[in-house]
């Protein structure tokens, strides 16, 4: 069964698209078998790793409503050992559309459970919101990885996050774990980027990755090319922050399953 890793935070902008396509290339560039689920409407990590959303037949939407098979709509992107479940606009009507099913909150769950066993890892790239798609995939998850930008602002809503979280944990899914706490956009020049990096640390302590995602230019510019960092420029800070954190999340892996 492949791990699965919800990226999740309702602030927009911090960096979970950005972390779900480069997480997923770097995993897939160390030979892991690797899926990006897009959960989220505006379909980013579909159109960042090169698919054209209005080229697509069937979306996690289709599976998510319609009850299609998730293997009809796994795509391949060109890079080996990755797969997507892409999404696009249609995406926006689901949350309404799921609410009156039963055991609304598990459908993602048991979509992913008929493919999981054909991947090391699933990373589920969340929508900026707490409602029914997010808590779909927190109870679909095993983990969650929470990106926090090193920017003003970066911990609020961090507490509604963590209460949703504990309240999944507490009805819907008491296996989810905190995987960690990722801090991006850092740029060590900024006193401002240090203050929140160390206030994180304070905070989450042993939660919160070795690893930090550095601002970078590349980064910026690859979902345009619809590359992943690794692709895009392989010598970039960007892409060795993400290589970083993959084998990070691999040693994580590997404790845990010889605890």
């Amino acid at each position: 069964m492949g791990r699965i890793i919800a990226i999740a935070n309702q602030k927009g902008g911090v960096g979970k698209t950005t972390t779900a396509i480069n997480l997923a290339a770097s995993l897939a560039a160390l030979e892991k078998k690797v899926l990006i689920v897009d959960a989220d409407p505006q379909a980013n990590a579909t159109s960042g790793i090169g698919i054209d959303t209005r080229q697509i037949k069937c979306t996690v939407y289709d599976c998510l409503i319609d009850g299609r098979d998730p293997s009809e709509a796994l795509l391949g992107c060109g890079i080996d050992n990755l797969s997507v479940l892409p999404s696009n606009i249609d995406l926006v009507g689901a949350e309404i559309e799921m609410l009156e099913r039963p055991e609304r909150e598990k459908i993602l769950k048991n979509i992913l459970g008929r493919i999981s066993g054909n991947f090391d890892y699933i990373i589920i790239d969340c929508s900026p919101s707490l409602g029914l798609l997010t808590v779909n995939a927190l109870t679909a998850a095993n983990s969650v990885i929470i990106p926090v930008q090193c920017e003003y602002f970066a911990l609020e809503g961090l507490g509604k996050l963590l209460n949703t979280i504990k309240i999944i944990q507490n009805n819907l899914n008491p296996d989810l774990e905190i995987e960690g706490f990722l801090l991006t956009m850092y740029d060590s020049r900024l006193r401002l980027s240090n203050q929140v990096a160390e206030e994180v640390n304070k905070h989450f302590q042993q939660m919160v990755f070795q690893t930090i995602i550095q601002r970078n230019v590349k980064l910026s510019e690859a979902p345009s090319f619809g590359q992943p960092a690794i692709l895009y420029d392989a010598d970039s800070r960007g892409t060795v922050n993400y290589l970083n954190l993959a084998r990070e999340l691999i040693e994580k892996q590997e404790v845990r399953v010889n605890a």
